[in-house]
């Protein structure tokens, strides 16, 4: 039963989130001072890469998910607005059993708010260990970044073959929107505090999301996060832990299976051409999922994003009781589903319409309305 507090529409606004949060390259200082791929984290304690933090405004925020954007100034002398811009993200952690239990035991700082015969609620202050706040930064952050985290209105669009060649793919190649979009695109600055996790990107140079994929695939980056491999270049793919994913607690569970062909976009390039490629992800990702964390197949939601967040083809690996953002059906298409579709047309994708969602700042947003109004 859907949840009555939820507005119509809220979920689909607050899945777009994932188009922010799901890929970031890890880069460090290297020899001669420019940056390599280094791990995704690191126990050190670390601090912002500015000073001060004026909050100018609440960008968005979602109760559900936990989770709030702001936008603040930095780098202040005297509070005269000349500093620089920043976005600070803030979401909690999911709990983690093994540790939560103890939290109980003896004494807790607790507050009364609520007490009525057999219930009673209250505010517990819990210790350090279990009050983490993972804290995003972008800095520093440009008008276009305040406009991305900005809430939106959303609208459905229906795509189909014709539009796609017609409209989609002439603004994705017009707009280097393929794996080749230059990081300054999406956001340099970014850095990652808390769960013990830091990521940074290097800003000055224009390096290009294509980087911390084949960085991926070549094993120059987060080689060991890598849970399964099949190294054939036709059909073959690595299986990786999600960076959203903390890997303490299964209930969240997320990896993304990425192929190490390449040149296929998204899923409208797929033809039978491919079953090999995607039947091995399915069958070879949950076997490896099972392997590793004791998760089966009938307890995992693998689907594709279209659109998705970056054109190098990539399957997501869910906990099938984890509402990850991105899983609606007006996104996520089931592998299985995919699959059964190209056994019965090898070109079914080049020509079912396909329905997508566009925040109202998108560019291909009017492309489309432009385009249904001649």
């Amino acid at each position: 039963m859907a949840d009555p507090s939820v507005q119509p529409g809220k979920r689909r606004r607050e899945e777009e989130e994932e188009k922010e949060k799901e890929e970031e390259s890890v880069l460090a200082p290297g020899p001669g001072g420019d940056k390599e791929p280094v791990g995704n984290g690191t126990a050190a304690s670390s601090h912002f890469p500015f000073s001060g933090f004026r909050l100018q405004k609440v960008l968005r925020e979602s109760s559900r998910d936990k989770i709030i954007f702001l936008h603040g100034k930095v780098n202040e002398t005297s509070g005269d607005g000349e500093g620089d811009d920043a976005v600070v993200i803030l979401e909690k952690t999911p709990f983690q059993v093994d540790q939560v239990a103890p939290l109980l035991l003896g004494s807790p700082e607790l507050q009364l708010q609520f007490s009525n015969d057999i219930y009673s609620t209250y505010n517990l202050f819990p210790p350090r260990l279990l009050s983490d706040i993972k804290t995003t930064v972008v800095y520093p952050a440009t008008e276009k970044h305040l406009k991305k985290y900005l809430r939106q209105d959303l609208y459905l669009v229906r795509e189909t073959g014709d539009d796609y060649k017609n409209i989609t793919l002439p603004y994705l190649d017009s707009q280097s929107l393929s794996i080749q979009l230059p990081l300054s695109e999406l956001g340099w600055g970014v850095l990652t505090v808390g769960a013990k996790s830091m990521k940074k990107q290097r800003r000055g140079k224009k390096r290009y999301l294509s980087k911390w994929v084949y960085n991926i695939l070549e094993k120059k980056a987060e080689a060991d996060r890598i849970v399964f491999e099949n190294p054939d270049p036709s059909d073959g793919f690595v299986l990786i832990p999600d960076l959203k994913w903390n890997q303490k607690q299964l209930d969240d569970l997320y990896l993304i299976a990425i192929c190490h062909r390449r040149g296929i976009k998204s899923l409208r390039e797929l033809t039978g051409e491919h079953l090999p490629l995607l039947r091995n992800i399915l069958q070879e990702g949950q076997e490896a999922i099972q392997r590793h964390y004791q998760v089966k197949e009938d307890h995992l939601r693998v689907y594709l994003h279209y659109q998705p967040s970056y054109y190098h083809l990539h399957v997501h690996f869910t906990a099938l009781g984890f509402e990850a953002p991105g899983s609606g059906v007006e996104r996520a298409h089931l592998l299985a589903d995919v699959i059964e579709n190209l056994e019965r047309d090898p070109h079914h994708y080049q020509q079912r319409t396909l329905t997508f969602a566009l925040r109202a700042d998108e560019p291909l947003l009017k492309l489309f309305q432009e385009a249904k109004k001649s």
